[in-house]
């Protein structure tokens, strides 16, 4: 991909298949894909479907076993409360890979949901790379939002566990997010029972009853290896914002998002961002 971006753009509208196979090549396989693009259900098309992967092994392993694992893989710098942390691949993988652990302590296995309702902290992003990790489906839901708007999302979903956090800081105040959980989840209709909880602050203090924190769940559970996935599993379920009584969702494979990452990366080199 040393390519000018225009010459890579004009290649993938002229050869789509072949590009996009390409491009795959950069990408980690527990079994590469023998068919780019099955064209035999427009417009359902299907891409890479017989490969097999991993979206965390690609994001953090691979580095490691190409030897990068002591560079930075992930800067948290928080504008609101100046709190700030850096992770190698390392560090973080060591961390994702112990919160699978606790996912799967909490009964999360490959393809169920799991419903992330976070302040955007570093939690937020191990969470999300720890469901890739053992091919659980991940549903990002923006921390804050109202009850009914989170119920919606876990009927939605059929979500097994909720990712959530004590509370998260905006400008100028402090929202508490268990209350807006508990209320969602007595709106709900699915039955559902796990809540894996974040303290974000020593000084905010939750009732016993809370399922598993983040401070007992994730020091106890052991590491976990990044599972194969195909490309028949999902990545991740997002609901758009919406007027509508039932927000449309918009889901994506496993397969496409690697390659599609890839090259946005490469783009960006290219073009200097």
């Amino acid at each position: 991909m040393s390519k000018k971006f225009n010459d890579i753009y004009q290649n993938s509208l002229k050869n789509p298949e072949d590009f996009w196979q390409e491009v795959s090549n950069d990408i980690f396989w527990f079994k590469k894909p023998t068919k780019i693009l099955n064209k035999s259900n427009p417009p359902f098309y299907k891409w890479f479907e017989d490969g097999v992967t991993n979206t965390c092994y690609n994001a953090l392993d691979i580095h490691i076993d190409q030897g990068r694992g002591d560079k930075l893989a992930l800067i948290y710098d928080s504008p609101i409360t100046g709190n700030k942390k850096q992770f190698t691949y390392k560090e973080l993988r060591e961390k994702v890979s112990k919160f699978a652990g606790a996912l799967k302590n909490q009964g999360v296995d490959k393809g169920d949901r799991v419903i992330i309702y976070m302040p955007m902290i570093q939690e937020a992003v191990i969470a999300m790379l720890a469901c890739g990790r053992i091919g659980a489906i991940h549903s990002v839901v923006f921390g804050g939002f109202a009850s009914n708007e989170l119920a919606s999302r876990i009927d939605d979903s059929k979500a097994k566990v909720i990712v959530t956090a004590s509370c998260g800081f905006e400008p100028g105040k402090t929202v508490e997010y268990k209350p807006l959980v508990d209320a969602a989840i007595k709106m709900a209709s699915i039955l559902w029972n796990k809540i894996i909880l974040s303290i974000l602050w020593e000084a905010i203090l939750i009732a016993a009853s809370t399922n598993g924190l983040y401070s007992t769940v994730f020091p106890g559970s052991k590491p976990h290896e990044a599972v194969t996935i195909t490309f028949a599993l999902l990545s991740s379920i997002l609901l758009a914002s919406s007027f509508e009584a039932k927000p449309p969702n918009t889901t994506e494979w496993i397969a496409p998002i690697l390659p599609h990452a890839n090259i946005a990366i490469t783009a960006s080199g290219i073009m200097g961002i």
